[in-house]
C-alpha cells in the first residue's frame, strides 16, 4: 500500500531482495544489471494488466475455445540514458512496441533537468504509454517528459521507476493526477543534492559503467 493516491507500491519478497543488491555499494555492474532486468519484470507485470484485450476464436489441437489478444498499442518512453535500464523488460512483455525516446540530463547546480532531445513514434495519441526512469527524486524530469508527451496528444500515460522520493511522488500528484506511477519503493526524502536516500547513488552511472 501507499499514503499516494496514484501510486502501485509492489511488495514482494524477489523485489525486496533486489532492491537490497542494487542499493549495496559493493554490487558490481553484472550483479546490478540482473537485479534492475528482474525487478523491471515485475513493474512491467503490473504496468501492463489493465490493458484492454480482445477475443477470437481459436482451435487447439484438440477442440476451439476461446483466445485472447491485446487491443491497444503500446508505447515505451525511457528518459534517457537511465531509463534504457528498463525498457528491455518492458519489450519482453510487448515485442512490438513503439520506443520513443526523450534525453534529458540534471543541471548539477540547480538540481532541474535539461532537455537535449526527443523522438516519438507516430500513435501516441492512442497507445498506453509506458514513461521510464530508474529513479523519481525532485519529480523534475518526470514532469517535463509527461507533459511534452501530453501536449503531443498522450491520453493514457503511465510512470514506471524503480525507487521515488516521497517529494518526486508528490509533485507528480499536483501535476500529473491522471498518470499512474509504478514503483518497487519510497524511500524517505531527498538530501541536499537533490539525492534519493537511501537511494542508490546514480542509477545511470552504476548500470553503464560511468562511475
Amino acid at each position: 500500500m501507499s499514503d499516494f493516491e496514484n501510486v502501485t507500491l509492489i511488495k514482494h519478497p524477489v523485489v525486496n531482495r533486489d532492491l537490497t543488491i542494487l542499493r549495496d555499494v559493493n554490487t558490481n555492474i553484472s550483479e546490478f544489471r540482473s537485479a534492475i532486468k528482474r525487478i523491471a519484470m515485475i513493474l512491467a507485470y503490473h504496468a501492463l494488466k489493465e490493458l484492454p484485450q480482445t477475443t477470437f476464436e481459436v482451435e487447439t489441437p484438440i477442440k476451439k475455445t476461446t483466445g485472447y489478444d491485446i487491443d491497444q498499442g503500446v508505447m515505451v518512453v525511457p528518459i534517457l540514458r537511465a531509463g534504457l535500464s528498463l525498457s528491455d523488460a518492458l519489450l519482453q512483455f510487448i515485442p512490438d512496441a513503439r520506443v520513443g525516446h526523450l534525453g534529458m540530463e540534471r543541471n548539477e547546480t540547480t538540481h532541474e533537468p535539461e532537455d537535449y532531445y526527443s523522438n516519438i513514434p507516430n500513435g501516441v495519441e492512442d497507445d498506453m504509454v509506458l514513461v521510464v526512469d530508474p529513479m523519481l527524486a525532485t519529480g523534475g524530469s518526470a514532469h517535463d517528459a509527461l507533459s511534452f508527451l501530453e501536449d503531443k496528444g498522450a491520453q493514457h500515460l503511465r510512470f514506471v521507476s524503480l525507487i521515488c522520493a516521497p517529494e518526486g511522488l508528490q509533485k507528480m500528484e499536483e501535476e500529473h493526477p491522471n498518470v499512474h506511477t509504478i514503483t518497487a519503493a519510497i524511500d524517505d526524502h531527498l538530501n541536499e543534492d537533490a539525492f534519493i536516500v537511501p537511494g542508490l547513488g546514480d542509477a545511470g552511472d552504476r548500470y553503464f559503467g560511468t562511475t
